[in-house]
């Protein structure tokens, strides 16, 4: 039996176009990378996706453009976008998608407020 050092691409087939991945926790059973179609791994449908509750516990989205040789970790933008979609629609986003855009806006941060001190 022949063996072979070849390993299929995961190179989208497009010249130029960017892929959006999206890491999601699945608790005791760990974080993966979720399976996506090469040709709908565009923002727009990530955004739909995520919308729509596709996703359980999203950790991070990251972008990347093999043509142009770039990866970025675009999940502030996605937060971003996502609460601007649900404020359009004047709507609340999915319940399970707060985490993730509380922790990218920076919303809702812990703060220590200075207390004074009386000397006795």
């Amino acid at each position: 039996m022949r063996k072979s050092n070849w390993t299929p691409s995961i190179v989208p087939n497009g010249n130029d176009q960017t892929v959006y991945l999206v890491a999601d926790d699945f608790g005791k059973n760990g974080s993966a990378w979720r399976e996506t179609d090469c040709e709908t791994a565009d923002l727009e449908t990530v955004i739909e996706d995520l919308l729509t509750g596709q996703y359980s516990n999203l950790i991070r989205v990251v972008a990347f453009n093999t043509a142009e040789r770039w990866p970025e970790d675009v999940s502030e933008d996605v937060a971003h976008e996502l609460r601007r979609r649900g404020d359009l629609q004047m709507r609340d986003i999915p319940f399970g998608l707060h985490d993730f855009t509380d922790r990218y806006e920076g919303r809702y941060r812990d703060v220590q407020l200075p207390l004074p001190m009386r000397l006795a």
